[in-house]
């Protein structure tokens, strides 16, 4: 990927049209380029940003949107840990992005076939690559520094082949989840890490100059 960027804001005000212009742009860039624009989603306090940023731009568009998650907790979409169920009530269900066009989790399953089962469905949507390459990935930071479900220390940062891993010792509850791998991550042609509040701003700085 090329140069890195690190942008600081005053707050989440100022941050989030910002971030959803980045998006929308990205997304315009991408549709001209190859036809459909494939992002990847996190959590936590982005939704809520992003889907109320998104929601208010004029003429947004993202019939020829694709999108996956990072990562996701296996809990049953109507659960409020839910990355998916959250997103959908929020944004999905007010924007006309395809149903086939949001690749989820299948939570019914046990953690390891979940894991599998996602797996395939990113390759079926990314048939070309060895390792998904996502137009744009949003990812979040903890202030431990992890981001995805990749915890420091954790085997599963050594992760090379797999696409999707599962966790079932997941530090920060619920402690089963499914996982995008570094390899993934460092597959895309754009990453973002979105991180608010000053609980951060350490790690963040560290990460930086890394």
């Amino acid at each position: 990927m090329a140069g890195r960027r690190v942008v600081v804001f005053p707050s989440s005000v100022e941050l989030g049209p910002v971030l959803a212009h980045l998006v929308t742009s990205r997304a315009e860039k991408a549709i001209v380029s190859h036809g459909r624009f494939t992002l990847g989603l996190s959590g936590g306090s982005l939704v809520s940003m992003l889907s109320k940023e998104l929601l208010a731009m004029p003429d947004l568009d993202c019939s020829k949107w694709v999108v996956g998650f990072c990562d996701e907790r296996l809990v049953s979409f109507d659960d409020p840990e839910s990355t998916y169920g959250l997103y959908k009530s929020q944004l999905f269900s007010k924007v006309n992005i395809p149903d086939s066009g949001i690749l989820t989790i299948d939570p019914s399953l046990s953690v390891n076939e979940c894991a599998e089962d996602y797996t395939c469905k990113l390759k079926k949507a990314f048939p070309d690559d060895d390792f998904p390459v996502f137009d744009l990935l949003l990812l979040g930071m903890g202030p431990d520094g992890h981001t995805c479900s990749l915890f420091p220390e954790h085997p599963l940062l050594e992760e090379t082949k797999k696409i999707v891993a599962p966790i079932s010792d997941s530090p920060k509850p619920p402690p089963q989840r499914v996982t995008m791998t570094f390899p993934v991550v460092n597959s895309a042609r754009s990453v973002a890490f979105v991180s608010t509040g000053g609980s951060k701003a350490a790690v963040l700085k560290e990460g930086a100059r890394g």
